[in-house]
C-alpha cells in the first residue's frame, strides 16, 4: 500500500518539524464536545414504544428490504438466516435486533490532534456543519455553483468555530473539480486546513477506500484498524431500498472499523407515511436492517442510528422544515435508539429559506433545540444550511456557530452548588440593592452568561453611528474577519507530502469524469 512508508504518528511525535510549526501556531480554541446534564424529552409512551417496534418487525419479515445489484449481500444475508427472493430480502423476526446487538453504544472518533477527539453515543452531543449543498451563497457572489476555493474557506472556519466541534464532509459540493477525483480534494482539505475530526466519501466504493487509504497515511495503518478516525453518512435509499453504491461504501468503513451513519432519508407523504408513528415504523425497519448487515460484514463495526426528517408543502411539493411533526419524529427516533443501545443522529440548522433570513432563524431555532431535547449524539448541518439543504450559506454559517453556543450552555443544566446558590451574594446586597458590583458578580461575570460573538447588543445611538448593520452584514464582516485571522494547524511534514503525494498518484490514474 502507498501508506506502508509513513508509521503511525502516535509513535513518532510528529517530529522536530511539526513541533517548530506547533509552537508558532495560532492557537484555536474549541469547546469540548457538549454532555447533556439535561434530561431528554419523550413524547412516545412505553405501549407506543413497543407498538412501533412490532411494527418495524412485521415489515422486515413480511415486506422486506431491496438489497439492489449486491450479490454479496444477499448471500450475506442468506447466510445469516434471512429469506432471500431476486433482491427482496426478509429478515425474521429478531434476527436484524440480534444482529444489531454487537454495535458499540458508544463511539471515540479520533482527530489527528488528540485534544478535538470526541465521543458520539450516550449523553454526549458532537456538531458537524453543512453536509452536500451544490450551490453556495454569500453577500457578494449571491448564489451560484461551488468550488472547491468555497469549500476550503468552510473547513477553515469549521477549524476558527469555537463551538463547533467536527470538520464535517461535503461541506459543499465543489463543481469546479471531477467528479471521479474532488473526493480526493475534499479529504486532503479537511486533513491538513484542520486538525477537527472529519467524514470520508461515499459517492462510491473505491472512493471509500481512498479514505481510509488517506487515514493509514495520516493516523497509521494499525491505529486506524483498532480505532475510529472516521464517520461517514450512509443514506438509506427510502423506502426500504438499499443501493450498491451506499452499500458498497457501508461495507469499506465496516470492514475497516469505521463508524457510518446509517440514515434514512425520509420526506414524509413521499419517501414515508404522513403519520408520524408510520414514518417511525418504516424508520425503525430501515435502520435495523442495514445496521444489522454492517454487522455481518465486521461484528462490532461502529454505527450510529439515524434519521434526515422533513415533510412536504402538500401544495407545492416542497420540503418543509422546523415544523412539529418533524420534531415529534426526531424525539420518537431518539426513543427507539437509545433502547437499541445505539448513538443517534438527526436534526441540524434545517431550514428552507432563500436567505438568512427570520423564517431561516426560527425554522433553524426549531429544529437545533429539537436536536438537544432529542438527545441526539451526532448533529451533521449544524450550521450553515440554506434552501432545504441545496445551498451552504458562509454568512448562515457563522451566525449558526454562534448560536451553537446556546446549546453548550443550556445542556449544563442548573448547578446547585454552594456559589450557585448566591446565598453570600443575597446577603451582602440585602434588600434595595444592586448586584453590579458585589464580590459575587465580581467572581462570576466573566463566565455567568453565554454571550454571542455576533449579534448586536449595543444601544441605539452607538448602532446608528456604525452604519445601522443587520445581523447579514455583521455576519459578512465576520466571515472575513476568521478567514483573515485563519492559521493552518501544525502537520508533520513528512506526512503532509505523504498526503499529496497519494492525491496526485490516485488523479493520474484516471481519467477526468464530471458526470
Amino acid at each position: 500500500m502507498s501508506e506502508a512508508a509513513v508509521s503511525s504518528r502516535r509513535s513518532r511525535g510528529g517530529g522536530g518539524a511539526a513541533r517548530r510549526a506547533e509552537r508558532t501556531a495560532v492557537s484555536v480554541e474549541t469547546a469540548r464536545y457538549i454532555e447533556r446534564n439535561i434530561p431528554n424529552f419523550e413524547v412516545l409512551t412505553e405501549e407506543a414504544l413497543e407498538i412501533i417496534e412490532a411494527n418495524a418487525e412485521i415489515i422486515l419479515e413480511e415486506v422486506g428490504v431491496n438489497f439492489v445489484e449486491n450479490p454479496a449481500a444477499l448471500e450475506r444475508w442468506r447466510n445469516a438466516g434471512a429469506d432471500v427472493q431476486g433482491e427482496r430480502v426478509r429478515i425474521p423476526r429478531g434476527l436484524a435486533r440480534q444482529l444489531c446487538a454487537t454495535a458499540p453504544s458508544r463511539i471515540i472518533q479520533h482527530a489527528r490532534n488528540p485534544e478535538r477527539t470526541v465521543e458520539i453515543g450516550g449523553k454526549s452531543l458532537v456538531l458537524a456543519p453543512v453536509y452536500g449543498p451544490p450551490f453556495v451563497r454569500d453577500m457578494e457572489g449571491g448564489r451560484r455553483y461551488a468550488t472547491m476555493e468555497d469549500f476550503r474557506k468552510f473547513v477553515k472556519l469549521g477549524y476558527m468555530s469555537k463551538w463547533l466541534h467536527h470538520s464535517g464532509g461535503t461541506v459543499c459540493e465543489p463543481t469546479d473539480i471531477p467528479v471521479n477525483k474532488r473526493h480526493l480534494d475534499m479529504l486532503l482539505a479537511h486533513m491538513t486546513l484542520s486538525d477537527k475530526p472529519f467524514m470520508g466519501s461515499v459517492t462510491e466504493p473505491s472512493r471509500a477506500q481512498d479514505s481510509v487509504d488517506m487515514c493509514n497515511i495520516l493516523f497509521g495503518a494499525d491505529f486506524v484498524q483498532q480505532n475510529t478516525v472516521m464517520t461517514s453518512l450512509i443514506n438509506v435509499n427510502s423506502p426500504m431500498t438499499f443501493d450498491d453504491v451506499m452499500m458498497g461504501s457501508l461495507e469499506v468503513y465496516a470492514a475497516n472499523n469505521q463508524a457510518c451513519i446509517l440514515s434514512p432519508f425520509i420526506v414524509g407523504g413521499a419517501m414515508a407515511p404522513v403519520s408520524v408513528a408510520g414514518t417511525l415504523t418504516q424508520v425503525l425497519a430501515e435502520v435495523l436492517a442495514g445496521i444489522a448487515y454492517s454487522q455481518l460484514v465486521r461484528p462490532g463495526a461502529p454505527m450510529i442510528f439515524g434519521a434526515f426528517v422533513t415533510s412536504i408543502d402538500m401544495n407545492s411539493g416542497a420540503p418543509t422544515f422546523g415544523t412539529p411533526e418533524a420534531a415529534h419524529i426526531t424525539y420518537g427516533a431518539g426513543q427507539l435508539a437509545r433502547r437499541l443501545g445505539l448513538p443517534f443522529r438527526s436534526s441540524g440548522s434545517f431550514n428552507g429559506s432563500k436567505l438568512p433570513d427570520a423564517q431561516a432563524a426560527y425554522e433553524t431555532a426549531n429544529s437545533l433545540n429539537v436536536g438537544l431535547l432529542a438527545g441526539v449524539n451526532f448533529m451533521l448541518h449544524a450550521c450553515g444550511w440554506l434552501e432545504g439543504g441545496l445551498v451552504s450559506s458562509f454568512e448562515k454559517f457563522v451566525m449558526d456557530a454562534d448560536q451553537l453556543g446556546t446549546l453548550h450552555y443550556l445542556a449544563r443544566g442548573v448547578p446547585m452548588d454552594e456559589d450557585a446558590q448566591a446565598m453570600d451574594a443575597i446577603r451582602e446586597v440585602g434588600p434595595g440593592g444592586h448586584y453590579l458590583g458585589c464580590a459575587h458578580t465580581q467572581a462570576n461575570f466573566k463566565s455567568a452568561f453565554w454571550r454571542s460573538d455576533l449579534l448586536d447588543y449595543k444601544p441605539f445611538e452607538t448602532w446608528a453611528d456604525e452604519g445601522e448593520r443587520d445581523t447579514m452584514v455583521l455576519a459578512n464582516a465576520r466571515v472575513k474577519k476568521m478567514l483573515a485571522d485563519y492559521q493552518q494547524p501544525a502537520l508533520d511534514p513528512d506526512i503532509a507530502e505523504a498526503l499529496a503525494a497519494y492525491v496526485a498518484k490516485r488523479k493520474a490514474e484516471m481519467p477526468d469524469a464530471f458526470g
